[in-house]
């Protein structure tokens, strides 16, 4: 380890470690990288709990286009880690996002909504009830008026193999990884000089990255920087069928914001709780009511095939939730120049990692994005109480 490295970044989960690998791929960065992590088991990460699905649908054309980015870099693997024959393909199931309206305002956002993704190349269609029948004969749609679909780079990913393959080519690379954490930066002339660490030691660091995850607030505090970020609990449930589907159950998202979906020869589901507050960092215990009163009645609803199953497996993850607006918060502070964001994913981490990667390691490159500029999600909407719009949150 140095006493002294180019970036510093704050975090080696799935972002942290996305970022590591495209500064250390970038040809116009030529410098070093230490990625500090506080857990390398990331055994309560959201990385690690993550449901690995990754969708076009959403309503901003900015979010469509950072979707259609990551969908193409899963698809070509191993050509953008630079072809090693050792780097697998990475598993994708394009069973697709199912988004089904029961009024007639919902209905309507799906259709603008349509259009925006059409417009941008995605594969998404409007689908009557009777379409969705006959393609998907297992579905309730008595009170469905449309559905919107798309089974084009849309579904669930091997984000567990992405992820271990950035970390291992990073390395490869020359970029460092510590078992450490940060409590304390160190700040003069409106930069951050170095990088102070629970085990004593003090990094000089020319860029701080903060990757920290649903901790990312206490990082920006440490910068002086307000960051609008909070850990909330979402919970996942993995059941069997007494009665399985004859094809893949797409990822459908209920009107009653139920989501359900296969997963191998099993089904998954979840849902945001009605209660929602932040929780504490370590704080993973399960609503085992949560199943029984929300979940279950609307899977039996909506697929009654789903009346009789079992569950088998449950656990609680948390999201960095942006309370202002949902969305990730990118690129520098207005005033500490040096200090990064890549925080406040609210559930589209894992998805849009591709495309955070590489637009961070643009900026700290070359001093602004080169392919897709991500100006709008930047922090100075939260300096000013501007909300990114988008308008399909799970």
């Amino acid at each position: 380890m140095q006493d002294s490295y180019d970036v510093v970044i704050v975090g080696g989960a799935v972002m942290g470690s996305s970022i590591a690998w495209a500064l250390s791929a970038s040809d116009g960065f030529d410098g070093s990288v230490l990625v500090v992590e506080r857990d390398p088991t990331y055994a309560n990460a959201s990385t690690t709990h993550t449901n690995s699905c990754m969708r076009q649908q959403f309503s901003n054309p900015l979010n469509v286009q950072i979707s259609r980015f990551s969908a193409d870099f899963v698809r070509n693997f191993r050509e953008r880690l630079g072809g090693d024959p050792e780097i697998p393909d990475i598993f994708t199931h394009h069973f697709g996002y199912m988004y089904l309206a029961a009024d007639e305002r919902f209905a309507d956002a799906l259709r603008r909504n349509h259009a925006i993704q059409a417009g941008l190349g995605s594969g998404t269609r409007i689908m009557s009830p009777a379409e969705i029948k006959a393609d998907y004969p297992f579905y309730n749609v008595d009170d469905i008026i449309c559905g919107s679909h798309n089974l084009t780079d849309e579904g669930y990913f091997d984000s567990g193999t992405m992820f271990d393959w950035w970390r291992r080519k990073a390395r490869q690379n020359g970029v460092t990884y510590i078992t450490d954490e940060v409590v304390d930066l160190v700040i003069s002339a409106g930069r951050v000089t170095s990088a102070l660490l629970a085990s004593g030691r003090e990094v000089g660091c020319g860029t701080l990255v903060n990757a920290a995850g649903p901790r990312a607030v206490e990082v920006a505090r440490m910068a002086g920087a307000t960051l609008p970020v909070e850990p909330r609990k979402r919970y996942t449930f993995i059941f069997d069928a007494a009665e399985p589907l004859d094809r893949a159950l797409p990822l459908t998202i209920d009107p009653t914001g139920v989501h359900m979906r296969s997963d191998g020869d099993a089904y998954m589901c979840g849902c945001t709780p009605d209660a929602d507050p932040a929780v504490d960092y370590d704080d993973f215990a399960m609503d085992h009511d949560i199943f029984e009163g929300k979940v279950w009645p609307v899977l039996a609803h909506r697929v009654p095939a789903f009346e009789r199953l079992k569950v088998t497996s449950q656990w609680a993850g948390h999201y960095a939730y942006n309370t202002l607006d949902h969305n990730v918060v990118v690129g520098p502070h207005h005033e500490t120049e040096n200090f990064i964001f890549a925080n406040g994913f609210s559930g589209h981490g894992m998805q849009q990692s591709p495309a955070i990667g590489r637009a961070v390691s643009e900026w700290i490159a070359y001093g602004e994005y080169r392919t897709l500029d991500l100006t709008p999600l930047g922090y100075q909407r939260i300096v000013d109480g501007e909300p990114f719009v988008e308008s399909a949150i799970i």
